[in-house]
């Protein structure tokens, strides 16, 4: 029941984002469309309140518990980024604003870019770690709860791997191409500019 909770809850979260956006910008009603996006953390809590009453009915703490709090740390963590970038898109495509501005292809620039997205996996492994734990705390000695713990170690690893790939960016900074500055931004966004 979990693991479809989360499917519902991750395909809950693309019909939300498109209809607010297609209100927001094709139906010109951005507060209705603002109330919609405003509408998806309602899921995560959705997911949460369904899965501490899972476990407080008896259920064995297991995989889909821990991939439950991971999936609302990732949601925490990334969610705003990628509904403000997808907002800046869909504000250019339908509701005519200009393109919106890319991330830094070159140099530090790139690499504080990269770090700051780095800064979203932390909060995710943070928030899904937490929750583990008063998960872990909620169950007690009454369930075995190893699997949860274990899903602790893997928001961290992953945080850990993406710290790794922002840090190389930083170590090995990729400099741009003669003739053009390390600011710039991607080709695409620079090609729209100029039509």
């Amino acid at each position: 029941m979990i693991v479809t909770l989360i499917v519902i809850c991750e395909v809950g979260f693309w019909v939300l984002l498109a209809a607010g956006l297609a209100t927001r910008y094709l139906l010109k009603m951005p507060r209705a469309g603002l109330a919609l996006l405003l509408c998806e953390p309602l899921l995560e809590v959705l997911l949460l309140v369904v899965t501490a009453i899972d476990l407080k009915n008896g259920a064995e703490p297991s995989w889909r518990h821990g991939l439950a709090a991971v999936y609302i740390g990732y949601t925490v963590g990334h969610g705003h980024r990628t509904v403000k970038w997808l907002d800046g898109h869909a504000a250019h495509r339908l509701g005519g604003a200009p393109p919106p501005v890319g991330p830094p292809r070159y140099g530090m620039a790139r690499a504080r870019h990269e770090g700051k997205v780095w800064l979203g996996s932390v909060t995710a492994a943070a928030v899904a770690s937490g929750l583990l734990l008063l998960a872990i705390w909620y169950v007690g000695d009454a369930g075995d709860t190893e699997s949860l713990k274990g899903w602790i170690g893997v928001a961290w690893r992953a945080a850990g791997i993406h710290g790794l790939i922002a840090l190389s960016y930083a170590i090995w900074p990729r400099k741009a191409p003669a003739g053009e500055r390390e600011d710039a931004l991607p080709t695409r966004d620079r090609d729209r500019d100029r039509v």
